[in-house]
């Protein structure tokens, strides 16, 4: 006789809270945002003539570091904009969000490619894929909320998730098609990142609400 539990009710049940898994990725991207300032050192011993000329070599580190402390941090921010949503976490959410933690981790490594060899088509092609598929994931959390709605807090409002993905999406396009545009020109393809800032620009502009009252800033823009 089969005593296993029914498949449907295997694959809901997680034995951890939302926010336990929200503090485990709070600990990931603080250890990320970490890792990315330990490429930014100069040699020792230098001559005082040299000091100068070392700290201009780490220009390119800098930016790379800026730039993905900025990628971590939106993310941070709309992933916890995300767990104010979420009342049960299922064995899906479960894979994505270890997906996406898997993802924050390794941004060190596609960062420190880029600073170091930024003119190439490999470094801006990881780089471009790496933002892409970890704004896919949080998507596919925030597509699994509107598929599942019993997994969200009684309060959410399905048309404002499904702003928050048609937003992201948008964003995850920008730097989908990035790649592409790397095999054609590596420079290109960094300016191209830039079409991110007006999509998320119009994405967080509230919609107009009737008699005048001032619409909600969506989850996660």
């Amino acid at each position: 006789m089969n005593q296993s539990r029914p498949l449907a009710l295997r694959r809901r049940e997680v034995s951890v809270a939302p926010e336990r898994l929200a503090m485990l990725g709070d600990a990931v991207f603080a250890i990320a945002i970490t890792l990315l300032a330990l490429d930014i050192n100069v040699p020792e011993g230098l001559h005082n003539s040299e000091v100068a000329h070392a700290v201009r070599e780490l220009f390119p580190a800098i930016g790379a570091y800026l730039l993905s402390f900025a990628v971590i941090g939106v993310l941070w921010l709309t992933q916890h904009a995300l767990f104010t949503l979420i009342a049960e976490v299922d064995r899906r959410l479960l894979y994505l969000y270890f997906a996406l933690l898997a993802v924050v981790a390794a941004l060190p490594f596609p960062t420190k490619l880029l600073s170091q060899y930024g003119e190439t088509t490999t470094a801006t092609a990881c780089y471009s894929g790496a933002i892409a598929l970890s704004l896919g994931l949080l998507c596919a959390m925030y597509l699994r909320l509107l598929t599942a709605p019993s997994l969200a807090t009684p309060d959410t409002d399905p048309g404002r998730l499904r702003k928050v993905v048609r937003g992201n999406l948008l964003v995850v396009l920008v730097f989908a098609t990035a790649i592409p545009v790397a095999f054609w020109s590596p420079g290109l393809a960094k300016y191209w990142w830039l079409l991110s800032i007006p999509v998320r620009a119009v994405h967080r502009r509230p919609a107009e609400s009737p008699a005048g009252v001032p619409a909600e800033e969506e989850p996660g823009s």
